[in-house]
């Protein structure tokens, strides 16, 4: 058996990478907890200059690593180019952080001392996917190898260049064999893996029937686990808000990357006063988008990584205009694995782009009164991963905004994930957080130590 990786855009088969088999496996298990121990006993600053060396490889081989991501998965080559930037910006981040985020936190109790330690799990498996191929492992892997951690890698089956590249960039960077490896294995081999007592935590990025997979896998071990699923984000526009700032953010924010993020707006709740008018302005940026080769400098929209993924998207975008819902733009399959970019206009519950997350560049606008209905719809879906409020007035944007049922809120902004804030989801959009202080010390022990 092998994974094949195919060109989005037109179908070329690129390449076939061999499933491992159990022996196989076996070798790399083994070699992460041999490596462990040592890695962890490491000095922190000597595995911060594996990060800085590993941000190094990463700008020395952005552009073929940039490549491979087109090729795999089919992003726009200078969205891939930004990923490797966000890779390499992310090491940075933690090599420079890393001491102040472990460092011991005295606190004053009945000992003569006593603080709070932070010290490394051992290993954790990372489950990631082909959505950003790069950014989902790096955002793991830097803060979890800083701490003391080694990783193993499940990547997405195809994407199986990118997992091998990554592989090599720690190598490269200096981390001793173990310290991170790509396990060439079929997503039914998942279960051992957390399973086996040589693997400490599970942090998995993906759909929410994986995530309930895996939760219920490390549950079962009574092993720590992040999860980070999907999501149907919000964008809510108030009769106030500046429509051309938030209609061009709007584009922006649920076609990049086709369409294909957790994060991207997806449900548009507008107030009816301005409706009609954000309406026209969104629409008029979304068919300014043309769809075609993501090497092409001239195309701003990307197909879809599988056209399996698109046929799945066009028939719930079907059955949603069957519903009732008002094919403003779009809706139709391209190419091989394309689609156009699309608008569903006054989409209603019992409709699957109400009720389903549309992971591509179909956008739903929901029409409401006032903004407590606003707040009702944000808050009604059983996602809870990021938001936006659009507001003239910052101050009760904000207030609006803290209402929000999900782990990301912001104010006439574009929800993104920045090392340097906490990033997850509530609800089934998962828990636990990466990024950030949080995200680092999610897999570690913070031990309490008392002396007499």
């Amino acid at each position: 058996m092998t994974f094949q990786a195919v060109h989005p855009f037109d179908g070329r088969v690129l390449g076939e990478y061999p499933v491992w088999d159990e022996a196989r496996l076996e070798v790399a298990m083994a070699q992460a907890a041999e490596a462990a121990p040592a890695w962890a006993e490491r000095s922190l600053e000597a595995r911060c200059a594996v990060l800085r060396q590993a941000a190094a490889r990463l700008r020395e081989r952005r552009e073929p690593l940039a490549r491979r991501v087109t090729e795999e998965m089919g992003k726009l080559y200078r969205e891939a180019l930004a990923e490797v930037d966000k890779c390499a910006l992310v090491c940075d981040y933690y090599a420079d952080h890393a001491a102040t985020f472990l460092a011991d936190e005295s606190i004053a109790s009945d000992a003569s001392r006593s603080l709070v330690a932070h010290q490394p799990l051992g290993t954790v498996l990372a489950v990631m996917p082909w959505n950003f191929p790069l950014w989902q492992v790096f955002r793991f892997a830097a803060p979890a190898l800083a701490a003391g951690n080694t990783g193993l890698l499940k990547h997405a089956s195809n994407v199986p260049g990118c997992a091998l590249d990554i592989e090599a960039i720690w190598r490269d960077a200096g981390a001793p064999t173990g310290v991170f490896a790509s396990l060439m294995i079929r997503a039914s081999q998942v279960e051992g893996v957390i399973a086996d007592p040589r693997v400490h935590a599970v942090t998995l990025t993906g759909s929410e029937p994986a995530g309930r997979a895996v939760a219920a896998a490390a549950g079962a071990a009574l092993k720590p686990s992040v999860l980070e699923l999907g999501g149907s984000d919000p964008f809510i526009v108030l009769a106030d808000a500046d429509l051309d700032q938030a209609a061009a953010t709007a584009a922006a924010s649920r076609y990049m990357n086709a369409g294909q993020s957790c994060i991207a707006a997806k449900r548009f709740i507008v107030v009816e006063a301005v409706a009609d008018a954000f309406l026209e302005r969104f629409r008029a940026g979304v068919e300014a988008l043309r769809h075609g080769d993501p090497f092409d400098e001239a195309t701003t929209l990307a197909p879809l990584a599988r056209s399996d993924l698109r046929d799945e998207l066009h028939g719930q975008v079907v059955r949603s205009i069957e519903a009732g819902a008002v094919a403003v733009t779009g809706c139709e399959p391209l190419g091989h694995a394309g689609y156009a970019a699309s608008i569903l206009d006054r989409v209603a519950p019992g409709m699957p782009a109400w009720d389903e997350e549309l992971f591509g560049p179909v956008a739903t606008v929901i029409r409401v009164a006032d903004e407590e209905a606003a707040l009702r719809v944000a808050n009604g879906s059983r996602f809870g991963l990021g938001g936006s409020v659009w507001s003239g007035d910052s101050v009760h944007g904000e207030a609006l905004a803290r209402r929000l049922e999900c782990g990301c809120a912001f104010v006439n902004g574009m929800v993104k994930s920045d090392p340097r804030l906490p990033f997850g989801g509530v609800k089934a959009s998962g828990y636990g957080r990466e990024l950030s202080r949080h995200g680092m010390l999610a897999f570690v022990n913070v031990k309490t130590v008392w002396v007499a």
